[in-house]
C-alpha cells in the first residue's frame, strides 16, 4: 500500500528538533521560521513538555469522556486566567476545523438560524461545514456546498450590516488576522462595528484564533488588539476557537464558550477530544508560555523582525504585514523561487500564502539573534 498522494513535499525528512531549529536525516540544521503551520508554540522538544508528556503516558494515555478527567478542569481554569476569559466554558476537541465546526453548530442551535457570514479569503478548515466558510472553491466538494454561506469584504461594514439586518444569520466567523489569506488584518473600527451589529441582531460572533491566537500576535488572542478588554468587555466575541499552538504538536483544539450559551447533554461530543495526553500537552504549553514570557517575547521579537523587514521594502519586497510573530512578506513576483532558495541554500523554513506572500510563523521562543539571522539569510537570496 502507498500513501494517497495529496501533498506537495520538499525532498527533506526532518528527524530532530530543538527550540527554533530542526535537523534532517543527514544532520543538516535548519532555522524554523514556519513552526509546522504555526503549530510549534513553545519550541521543538522543550524539556518540560517532554517530561510532562512522558510522565503522563506512564500513568494513563487515554480514557473516554464518559468518566471524570481532572486534567480538563485544570486546563479550563489555567486557560481562562491566561487569556482573560475566566467566565467562559471550554469544550475540547481535536483539530481546528473541528473546533470551527462545533462553534457554528452551537451558534445555530443557539439562534435557530442557518446562515453564516464569512470573510473573503477566509480559511477555516476542510471538514463539512468548516470548508463551506472557507473562500476557496477548489477544496469545496459538491456535497459540501450547502448554499447558506455568504463571503463579504473585510472592513466593508455596510455590506455586513445589509446581510445581518435580514435577521436570518446564525453567526459571523472571522480570523482577525488572516493566515492563508495573506496576513490581512481586520481593523478595530470594523471589528467593533461588527460586534455591535451582531449584538443588535441576535447574531453569534465567532473569532477563529486557530492560527493567529495563543500568543502569536503579541497578545493572547489577536482580537484583543482591536478593543480594550478591560474597558470594553461587551466587545468580546461569543465563541473563540483555538488549535495549533495549544498542544505544541499534539493534536488538540478547543472552543471557548461565553456564559449565555446553554449546555445540553449529548448536543456536542467527541471520542478523543480532551484526552489525558492532550490536556497534559496543553498544560505543559501554558507552563512554558508563562515561565518564559512567550507572549511578551512574540510581541518584542516580532516588532523587531517586522521593523527590520520593512527596511528591505523595495524592488522585490512590496509590503510587510503582521503583528507579533505572524508576518507576511508581499513580494513583487511569485514566492516559489525565493522560498526554495531560502530552504535549499540558506536552510531556513518559511511558509507561503496566495502566490506572492512569504508567511512567517516561527515558534514564540524565537530570539532576536535568530530573527537577525533570518534577515541575513533573506538578504543573501534577495
Amino acid at each position: 500500500m502507498n500513501l494517497f498522494d495529496v501533498y506537495s513535499l520538499f525532498p527533506i525528512q526532518v528527524v530532530r528538533g530543538k527550540g527554533c531549529r530542526v535537523w534532517d536525516e543527514s544532520g543538516q540544521e535548519y532555522l524554523d521560521l514556519y513552526g509546522g503551520h504555526a503549530v510549534i508554540c513553545i519550541g521543538h522538544c522543550h524539556p518540560h513538555y517532554v517530561e510532562m508528556m512522558t510522565a503522563q503516558l506512564g500513568r494513563l494515555g487515554f480514557y473516554s469522556n464518559s468518566v471524570i478527567n481532572n486534567l480538563q478542569q485544570q486546563l479550563a481554569q489555567r486557560l481562562g486566567r491566561a487569556c482573560g476569559y475566566e467566565d467562559y466554558r471550554l469544550f475540547l476537541v481535536n483539530s481546528g476545523a473541528e473546533a470551527n465546526e462545533n462553534a457554528m453548530k452551537l451558534a445555530s442551535f443557539h439562534t435557530g438560524r442557518r446562515r453564516v457570514l464569512s470573510l473573503e479569503k477566509a480559511f477555516h478548515g476542510r471538514t463539512s461545514l468548516a470548508v463551506e466558510v472557507t473562500d476557496n472553491p477548489k477544496i469545496v466538494a459538491p456535497i459540501n456546498a450547502g448554499g447558506h454561506v455568504s463571503f463579504l469584504p473585510m472592513d466593508d461594514l455596510s455590506a455586513w450590516e445589509h446581510e445581518l439586518r435580514k435577521g436570518d444569520v446564525a453567526c459571523c466567523i472571522l480570523e482577525c488576522i488572516q493566515g492563508v489569506g495573506g496576513i490581512r488584518m481586520v481593523s478595530p473600527e470594523f471589528y467593533q462595528g461588527l460586534r455591535r451589529l451582531c449584538s443588535a441582531t441576535g447574531t453569534v460572533l465567532v473569532c477563529d484564533e486557530i492560527q493567529c491566537g495563543y500568543g502569536r500576535s503579541g497578545r493572547f488572542f489577536a482580537h484583543q488588539h482591536l478593543f480594550d478588554p478591560d474597558r470594553q468587555p461587551d466587545m468580546a466575541p461569543d465563541l473563540i476557537t483555538v488549535a495549533k499552538g495549544i498542544g505544541n504538536g499534539f493534536p488538540m483544539s478547543a472552543l471557548l464558550i461565553a456564559p449565555q450559551f446553554q449546555a445540553v447533554k449529548g448536543q456536542l461530543g467527541t471520542t478523543f477530544g480532551g484526552n489525558h495526553l492532550a490536556c497534559t500537552a496543553a498544560l505543559a504549553v501554558l507552563d512554558v508560555m508563562e515561565d518564559e514570557h512567550l507572549v511578551e517575547n512574540a510581541a518584542q521579537v516580532g516588532s523587531h523582525l517586522i521593523a527590520e523587514l520593512r527596511k528591505l521594502v523595495g524592488e522585490k519586497i512590496v509590503e510587510v504585514r503582521g503583528r507579533g510573530l505572524m508576518i507576511g512578506i508581499e513580494l513583487s513576483e511569485p514566492y516559489k523561487e525565493l522560498r526554495n532558495r531560502l530552504l535549499f541554500e540558506e536552510h531556513c523554513f518559511t511558509g507561503c500564502a496566495g502566490t506572492h506572500t512569504l508567511r512567517l510563523l516561527p515558534p514564540l521562543c524565537l530570539s532576536t539573534d535568530e530573527a537577525d539571522m533570518f534577515i541575513e539569510k533573506l538578504k543573501s537570496v534577495l
